[in-house]
């Protein structure tokens, strides 16, 4: 193609002569000058022209590729922020990752993270922050102090408020995660002292010995403070992705994950977070929830006439109606449910409304672990682990009163014993003494029958010979 152009130009250039030539006769000097340096010109800006046409085809193809690749950005950042709402089994976007990171942030409070322990034992704690490595001067570096602490900011505030109650966990790595995270709960505590680069903690109470000994055995290097207890939930223990199914209406339970964190709970304590959702029923009411269908047009009121704050008895009534205007619906405050919708209730909401009221019926029972409110749950454990110390030390007690009750009759039993071999050598003795006694007296009686035999013997001779004499004094007088 180049070859034609240049052909072209050529035989353009040839014409321009021809034509200036045969121009000659009739024109001035001047205008065949002109010409000239026109055409010359047109050469000469003919290379830079061609060169700039070039540059701007190569300029546009790059605008048309990188307008194409900010399409492919925009797309993919849209689907980024918001997903991909064609397909309901992609993930979420990060507009409600944010929200849902937004929900977890407020109900956990201020949280200070990756503080070291500067010391501690089980009365006081001090924490401090850790300070970022900044590049600085050599000369300066080799000058200055390693072991001095870094400089606090005059106008910066208390790292964490005095007075602030507080929650302590120990951090530590975890599979997939790259940074520290609580790991053991170490004690809820009350900050004494805190400036911009550290905080002094005193417990609330007295820490338990595994605590101390995680706080003291160097266990806990790394803290992480929290000012409200973690909320329990059903979708931390989920797999990512995972959708409800008949078998499980949470979803597919991450088994790794809940052998990894509960490696130490009890049996059963694990086995409930393993069956969490799961179909089925359990021994307990609280653990049932049953899947129903409405055959039937009905609505429920979930809204209170009474409206309070929730820090004036809590966000609902004793009905299970919110009280808290947050929580309350912009309409009636009825919920309305329509002939074929499926809702999952509690075992004893569901008697309600399919054996009493009639206007649903039953498709499954599922197992639903209860959740746990840590706030509470924690202060009963303490309470019940202060109650059974009190109740170790009552068995204790108890034990040493019947140890010592059992030496004492140890005692005895051995002194019966003693007793018991003098009774039966005694018992012994005095059955031969018996039995002695008892041939003697047979003797005895023997000797007094056959005394008895001869006196009568005696007696009867006598009464014979008495007879005879008085025979024979009968005849001596005759």
């Amino acid at each position: 193609m180049k070859f034609v152009i240049l052909g072209l130009l050529i035989v353009l250039f040839i014409g321009f002569c021809v034509a200036v030539w045969k121009a000659a006769q009739n024109w001035r000097w001047y205008h065949i000058t002109a010409a000239v340096i026109t055409m010359i010109l047109s050469i000469v800006f003919l290379f830079p022209t061609a060169n700039v046409l070039k540059s701007r085809q190569a300029w546009h193809k790059i605008k048309e590729e990188l307008e194409e690749r900010l399409e492919k950005a925009e797309q993919e950042t849209h689907l980024i922020r918001y997903g991909d709402l064609s397909d309901p089994t992609a993930a979420v976007g990060l507009s409600d990752l944010t929200l849902e990171l937004s929900k977890i942030g407020i109900e956990a409070g201020r949280r200070w993270r990756n503080l070291r322990m500067r010391s501690g034992d089980a009365n006081t704690v001090s924490l401090t922050k850790p300070v970022l490595q900044q590049p600085v001067d050599p000369a300066l570096a080799a000058a200055a102090d390693p072991a001095a602490p870094a400089a606090a900011d005059p106008a910066a505030g208390p790292m964490v408020p005095v007075g602030l109650i507080v929650y302590g966990f120990a951090e530590g790595p975890f599979p997939n995660v790259d940074r520290p995270i609580p790991v053991k709960y170490l004690g809820e505590f009350k900050v004494t002292a805190s400036d911009p680069n550290s905080v002094t903690l005193t417990p609330t109470s007295a820490l338990e010995q595994t605590q101390v000994a995680a706080i003291t055995g160097g266990q806990a290097v790394s803290w992480s403070l929290y000012e409200m207890l973690p909320l329990d939930g059903h979708d931390p223990f989920i797999v990512d992705a995972s959708k409800p199914t008949d078998d499980n209406i949470l979803g597919r339970v991450d088994e790794a994950l809940v052998n990894a964190l509960l490696r130490n709970a009890r049996p059963d304590t694990l086995q409930a977070y393993l069956n969490d959702g799961k179909k089925g029923k359990s021994s307990k009411t609280e653990n049932n929830w049953v899947k129903i269908e409405f055959i039937k047009k009905h609505q429920i009121d979930v809204d209170s006439p009474e409206q309070r704050g929730a820090l004036d008895g809590g966000f609902f009534d004793n009905n299970g109606r919110s009280v808290d205007s947050r929580l309350q619906r912009d309409d009636d405050g009825m919920v309305r449910f329509a002939v074929g919708d499926i809702l999952v209730v509690s075992e004893e909401t569901a008697k309600q409304l399919v054996d009493v009221e009639g206007v649903a019926r039953l498709l499954d029972n599922y197992y639903l672990r209860r959740l746990n409110d840590y706030r509470f749950v924690l202060r009963r454990l303490r309470v019940r682990i202060s109650e059974l110390a009190i109740r170790r030390q009552e068995l204790e007690y108890e034990q040493e009163v019947l140890q010592a009750a059992d030496n004492a009759n140890g005692k005895m039993l051995e002194l019966g014993q003693t007793e018991k071999v003098m009774l039966e050598q005694d018992l012994t003795q005095t059955r031969v003494e018996a039995k002695a006694i008892g041939d003697y007296h047979d003797a005895l009686v023997e000797d007094l029958r056959q005394a008895r035999e001869t006196l009568t013997r005696l007696y009867k001779s006598n009464i014979m010979l008495e007879q005879q004499l008085d025979q024979l004094n009968g005849t001596v007088a005759r």
